[in-house]
């Protein structure tokens, strides 16, 4: 394989292994937050026993999820130099301010809230797990506007063979970046909520401390139930913005190849990128397609024929990944609402509980998923319409690049498995009493 390759697999892995830590860094900070403030109100220590317990795994998740993110920012430097020469100016200068201004405020503040529980007042200690949370989603915000600037650049102005920032306001209002943002974090909410259901679950199911595993529930199925209905409802929206602004990349979410008025949408297809068509097409619903994408059953999707082959995404990538994405987007709030339906019932519901348990692991591989139809789905862009990914490349030999892919992988591997087994350890453990 070439620099190319290997960069492009290299940093995708490195991100995908990161992305496991994020989403439940993001959500979990404000179920911690909320039961510490139940704690602050009722005085009720069961509040304070799960802010604690809760609070640890976010302290895990958190940790490892640092050291896994700080090597992403070095490798724009190391393996795509040229696209940091390009665009420096802009992607730079919201990076720099997620360093200094979130990541800060939320490290200083967790350790605030991790040794100030017997030095501050209770008020005082629960506004320090609210900055958390609080920074924690600032973060999220700056990266995603980063990102935002590739798949929709704005407040730009090409100068002495570079892209330079003119209008800083039309960087952080882009109406895709945050659509983007909101996508990704009604996703890391769905997650905690999620996970706290499933762990709450198994200790429901074998009876153990069920006050404190019934109250994490409620809390755990309040997020779930909300932010899975929202996630749902901004993702229609999300689409129709990609409709508008990355059509190719819609095309190949739903593998269409001819630009048609009333486009239907085929509950099972089976693409065949090099015949340009598609092998399979079952289940056709009329103009549901054009409806998604336009608010029409009669507007019009352009297909993938209408771009340069060189210009279209990988098509059989980028579908199955929506595919799975749409799959599991509607999988979890029919969950969610049947465990609502029963949430008075939970020891009497078996089933339920052994389904939410297996269900933990749908959010990431949703989340996942997602962030490869919106990765993969910008190719050949790096910055979509601006610079291909081709261009952006550092010019170094491909074994350096082999070396250092291999170290990513060892290394985060065992980080993740790291995560995954603390996560699994104190998760039985339950609350430690005394």
């Amino acid at each position: 394989m070439d620099t190319l390759m290997l960069s492009r697999l290299q940093f995708a892995f490195a991100t995908f292994i990161h992305f496991i830590f994020v989403p439940l860094t993001l959500g979990l900070s404000w179920i911690v937050a909320v039961m510490e403030t139940k704690y602050v109100r009722t005085g009720d220590e069961t509040y304070k026993k799960m802010a604690k317990f809760w609070g640890k795994l976010f302290l895990i998740n958190f940790a490892l999820g640092v050291v896994t993110g700080i090597t992403l920012e070095f490798q724009f430097g190391t393996n795509w130099s040229r696209y940091s020469t390009y665009v420096g100016d802009i992607f730079g200068s919201l990076l720099a301010i997620e360093a200094t201004a979130a990541f800060f405020l939320e490290s200083t503040f967790i350790g605030v809230w991790v040794f100030g529980w017997e030095k501050l007042s209770k008020k005082m200690h629960c506004t320090a797990i609210w900055l958390v949370a609080i920074a924690s989603n600032l973060s999220a915000v700056w990266i995603i506007l980063a990102n935002g600037f590739m798949q929709n650049p704005l407040g730009y102005e090409i100068r002495n063979g570079r892209a330079e920032l003119t209008d800083f306001m039309a960087v952080v209002t882009n109406g895709f970046a945050w659509s983007q943002f909101l996508h990704t974090v009604f996703g890391a909410y769905t997650l905690a909520g999620f996970f706290v259901m499933g762990v709450s679950a198994w200790h429901i199911l074998r009876k153990q401390n069920l006050d404190f595993f019934q109250k994490s529930f409620r809390i755990g199925l309040t997020f779930g139930l909300i932010f899975s209905i929202l996630l749902a409802i901004q993702g229609d929206h999300h689409g129709k913005q990609v409709a508008e602004i990355q059509p190719a990349k819609l095309a190949a979410m739903e593998a269409t190849w001819d630009t048609q008025n009333g486009a239907p949408m085929y509950l099972f297809l089976v693409p065949d990128q090099s015949g340009e068509k598609n092998s399979i097409e079952l289940i056709g619903v009329p103009g549901a397609l054009s409806f998604l994408a336009t608010g029409s059953f009669d507007g019009q999707v352009k297909g993938l024929k209408d771009f340069p082959a060189e210009d279209r995404p990988p098509v059989l990538l980028t579908f199955l990944s929506f595919r799975v994405m749409v799959a599991i987007g509607t999988i979890l709030p029919i969950l969610a609402i049947i465990a609502y339906v029963r949430r008075r019932k939970l020891e009497e519901s078996p089933t339920l509980l052994r389904l939410l348990i297996w269900a933990i692991p749908l959010p990431y591989l949703g989340l996942q998923a997602g962030w490869a139809v919106a990765e993969v789905g910008r190719q050949p862009w790096i910055v979509y319409g601006l610079m291909r990914t081709s261009d952006a490349v550092s010019p170094i030999d491909a074994s350096q690049v082999a070396v250092s892919l291999a170290a990513f992988v060892v290394v985060y591997l065992l980080l993740a498995s790291l995560d995954i087994y603390l996560l699994a350890k104190y998760s039985r453990q339950g609350p430690v009493h005394g």
